[in-house]
């Protein structure tokens, strides 16, 4: 039996690589194991050195990676972008999101509004500059702590509304994704692997890169709120 292709990715792709290792281990006969965290303690550990093969990412951190020597050369890839939606608790009202307008008036509404240490939470507070907010909601941004979905802030009453990527909401309890956010407001991020240079096994986890990035796993990706990279919004 080949010896186990360990992993270490951020929380947003979770369920996505649980799926996929799965199906590599039963179709292929390539054992796969991921650890996840959320993309600041990933980060944090292979630079002290964690040893694993392969690493899953959102790019700008895996880039970074790469440029400190903690990748193979040329093997760092994208693999699928995600959307980062609006959520609220099962209950409220699920607000409409078709326009600015309406983003706006949303994020003003709200009594607390949860968002994440990662690039989703980035990008939520560039948008709020943007969107020249940033005044009106001080004080009323709650960050879920690192790998802590933001949307477990709802259920628990914590906040009204959340702000996170589909995948790490859509099977939450408690929680009602109110959609991705309108127009120009879009945010999304891309996620992408590469084989750590402290892998043991480096041939067969380029192999279940690929695999990873196969039709069987844009398939896998689009279930789970995702899209290969460089797809389109709809495919």
């Amino acid at each position: 039996m080949n010896r186990v292709i360990c992993g270490l990715s951020s929380m947003a792709t979770r369920p996505l690589l649980a799926e996929l290792s799965e199906q590599i281990g039963l179709v292929h006969g390539l054992p796969v194991r991921f650890e996840a965290a959320g993309g600041v303690e990933i980060a944090r550990r292979v630079r002290e050195g964690a040893e694993a093969d392969l690493l899953v990412l959102a790019d700008g951190a895996l880039t970074a990676l790469e440029e400190e020597g903690h990748l193979l050369a040329g093997t760092a890839r994208p693999l699928w972008t995600s959307q980062v939606v609006a959520a609220v608790p099962t209950g409220s009202p699920v607000p409409v999101l078709d326009s600015d307008s309406d983003l706006r008036d949303v994020l003003r509404s709200a009594r607390k509004i949860a968002y994440s240490t990662g690039p989703s939470g980035t990008g939520l507070i560039e948008l709020i500059g943007r969107l020249g907010l940033a005044d009106a909601l001080d004080g009323r941004l709650v960050q879920a702590a690192p790998g802590v979905p933001a949307g477990s802030l709802l259920s628990s009453g914590r906040a009204d509304l959340a702000f996170q990527q589909h995948s790490e909401l859509m099977d939450l309890p408690g929680v009602v994704i109110a959609g991705p956010l309108p127009g120009d407001t879009a945010i999304s991020s891309t996620f992408g692997g590469g084989v750590l240079a402290s892998a043991r096994e480096p041939d067969l986890a380029l192999e279940v890169l690929g695999l990873f990035g196969s039709d069987t796993g844009s398939r896998a990706a689009r279930a789970r709120g995702m899209r290969a990279a460089g797809a389109g919004r709809g495919a």
